[in-house]
């Protein structure tokens, strides 16, 4: 995954009062790959609460709770033969993508490590990609202005 020199934050968490949802957006090329493993708009989700941040890609899915998350920054744009399909696992740094377009994401990043790509939860993440179609409003759900 290529990475832009877009600002990050380190996170002074909102209080978000009730559920915010926020779905992928699907360039045509980026839908047709995730298909075959049961990846579709209707299945691919972030959502953020009081308390915790569930992303849902297919049939992969990862929870954590606010307090976790201890950066948010928007990256892109991202090498299709790398991120399209289903879920990606980063080989140098064990980073997890949920990528649904080529054009820019959100990268969370974590206080202590989340399981999500494999059934029985060994594998644990530092960070998510998550390509959804508002970045800025789901970094801006996670994170205030210092």
């Amino acid at each position: 995954m290529t990475r832009q020199s877009h600002p990050s934050r380190t996170l002074a968490l909102r209080n978000v009062r009730g559920v915010q949802r926020f779905d992928f957006h699907f360039a045509p090329a980026y839908r047709r790959a995730a298909r075959p493993f049961g990846i579709t708009p209707e299945r691919a989700w972030v959502q953020i609460d009081d308390e915790h941040l569930i992303a849902n890609y297919g049939p992969w899915r990862l929870r954590t709770t606010l307090a976790n998350i201890s950066r948010v920054a928007i990256t892109g744009p991202y090498r299709f033969y790398r991120t399209a399909g289903p879920a990606r696992l980063g080989v140098t740094d064990g980073g997890l993508t949920f990528a649904s377009n080529g054009e820019r994401g959100v990268l969370l990043s974590f206080r202590q490590r989340v399981p999500a790509i494999d059934p029985l939860r060994l594998i644990r993440h530092p960070e998510l990609t998550v390509t959804v179609t508002d970045v800025h409003g789901l970094v801006s759900a996670l994170s205030a202005d210092r």
